[in-house]
This record gives C-alpha cells, sequence and structure tokens, in this order.
C-alpha cells in the first residue's frame, strides 16, 4: 500500500535516502562504543566500561527510532552490514589506542560529525522536502548527540 502522509514521493526517497546515511552513521558509532566498551584498558577501566555501556544504549534506542522514521515515511530501513559500510560518513577504523581518552577522542569526533550532517539537514526536511516531521526528529537526535559530545568532552579537560 502506498504511503499518503502529505510528502511527496519524490522528496520521501530523498528523506530516506539521508535518514538511510544516519542510520548507517549511528550504527557505525554504535559498534565503535561497544568496541570501546569491551576493549578500554588503563586504571580507569571500571568507570570507562560502564560510561561506554550507557553511550551504547542510548545509541542502540537511536537506531531503533531512525529504522522507524524510514518505515513511517514509506521506505525500508537499510539493514546490511555492507550497505551500512556503503552510506555512512564515518570510518570503521579505529586510529587511536585503547585508553580511555584514545577511545573517547575518537567516538567525539564520530559525534561531532553526525551532529554537523544533522544540522544541515534540520531546514532542508522542513523547508524544501517539506517534512517538518522528521526535521523536528533530527533536531531531537542532534541534541542528543550533542548531549553525548558534551560527556565525551567533559573527560578530556
Amino acid at each position: 500500500m502506498e504511503t499518503h502522509i502529505g510528502i511527496k514521493e519524490n522528496d520521501r526517497l530523498e528523506i530516506a535516502l539521508e535518514l538511510s546515511k544516519l542510520l548507517a552513521d549511528e550504527f557505525v558509532l554504535y559498534t565503535k562504543t561497544r568496541n570501546a566498551h569491551w576493549n578500554v584498558e588503563g586504571a580507569d577501566f571500571y568507570n570507562m566500561h560502564l560510561f561506554f555501556e550507557k553511550q551504547y544504549e542510548e545509541l542502540d534506542d537511536i537506531i531503533d527510532d531512525v529504522a522507524e522514521r524510514i518505515r513511517a515515511i514509506g521506505h525500508f530501513a537499510p539493514a546490511t552490514l555492507k550497505r551500512y559500510t556503503q552510506l555512512t560518513h564515518l570510518t570503521e577504523e579505529t586510529r587511536e589506542e585503547n585508553t580511555s581518552l584514545g577511545l573517547i577522542k575518537e567516538l567525539l569526533q564520530d559525534h561531532l560529525t553526525i551532529i554537523f550532517h544533522l544540522r544541515e539537514n534540520i531546514n532542508r526536511f522542513a523547508t524544501d522536502l517539506h517534512d517538518l516531521g522528521t526535521s523536528d526528529f533530527i533536531t531531537g537526535l542532534m541534541e542528543k548527540h550533542e548531549k553525548m559530545a558534551w560527556m565525551l568532552r567533559a573527560h578530556l579537560k
């Protein structure tokens, strides 16, 4: 059944593509945060292990929300690692060491990349693609990533 929600099909297709890129970014960041949780080393291991766990749990919820938004506008969410690596703005490669500071720097940069891409699309979704719902949705995601980035950045002081 076709989706009639007041947004043209061409616009919904473009929105779904941008959300699919976001979903890929979120999944890669989730995986890298899981890596940090599992592999962090150092005197602060236990506290950082718990910290990274809280972050990946929040990212898990975000992933589900993004996929469901794609479905709500009438498209299928990508769900393969191959497709995620094709769509993501991030790199799977970890360039830092497995200390808490090294992992935090890497994850912080990824959050900032996502924040910039979200910010670029807020007005575009609302104005150009006539989708206030997705614009509002990604504004909320941007705020979540800003808070997560702040939490990471606080460890670097």
